[in-house]
C-alpha cells in the first residue's frame, strides 16, 4: 500500500461506495470522523459484476462524487486497507472540496472557488482505486441510493463478519 513511509500520523480520505455510510464506517472505526463532500475529478465509479461494492478508475472527463473522512489515524488507515483486501490499491490523489453555502453544498470551478475564498479548493488525500484497470466485470455506473435500499443491511453483517474476524488472533495452528 501506498504511503507507508508517511511520517504524518492522521490521514484524510477519500470515500466513494459502502463507505459513505456512516453505520459502515462506525462499525470500522467505532467512530464516524468529520467529513466533507468532495468530487474526484477523471475518475469513474463502475459497478463490478457479482459484487454489490463499487470500484473506481482513472476515466478522462468523468467524476466521483464522494466525501472526505478526516483525521484517520494510522490505526483506522490499517483497519480500512485491510478490508479493502487486494482488489484495491490505496493512493493518493487530489479532491476538490465542495463549498457549504448556506447550508447546502455546490461546487465550484476553481477560478470562482479563488476568488469566493483565500485557500485552495484541491486536498491530497488517500483513495482506494480498483488494482485491475482492465478488470472485465466493470460496468456501469454503481448507485449509492440503490445500494442503501437492496445491500447496504447485508453488507453491514459482512462488515461485522470482517470485524470478527479480525479480531481474533492468529489461526496459524501455533500454539
Amino acid at each position: 500500500m501506498a504511503s507507508a513511509s508517511n511520517p504524518q500520523s492522521l490521514f484524510n480520505v477519500f470515500v466513494y461506495g459502502s463507505l459513505l455510510a456512516d453505520d459502515v464506517v462506525r462499525a470500522l472505526l467505532k467512530r464516524v470522523p468529520p467529513s466533507s463532500p468532495a468530487i474526484l475529478h477523471n475518475f469513474h465509479r463502475f459497478s463490478i459484476k457479482g459484487c454489490v461494492y463499487p470500484a473506481i478508475l482513472p476515466v478522462e472527463n468523468k467524476k466521483v462524487n464522494g466525501k472526505v473522512l478526516s483525521g484517520i489515524t494510522v490505526p483506522e488507515l490499517d483497519i480500512l486497507d485491510k478490508f479493502e483486501d487486494v482488489d484495491y490499491e490505496r493512493k493518493t490523489v487530489d479532491v476538490s472540496l465542495m463549498l457549504p453555502i448556506c447550508n447546502v453544498f455546490i461546487w465550484f470551478p476553481r477560478d470562482v472557488i479563488g476568488f469566493l475564498q483565500d485557500s485552495s479548493d484541491t486536498l491530497m488525500v488517500e483513495a482506494y482505486i480498483w488494482a485491475d484497470q482492465s478488470d472485465p466485470n466493470l460496468f456501469g455506473e454503481w448507485d449509492f441510493e440503490e445500494w442503501e435500499r437492496l445491500h447496504k443491511q447485508s453488507f453491514m453483517k459482512m462488515t461485522m463478519e470482517f470485524l470478527e474476524e479480525l479480531e481474533q488472533p492468529n489461526q496459524s495452528g501455533s500454539i
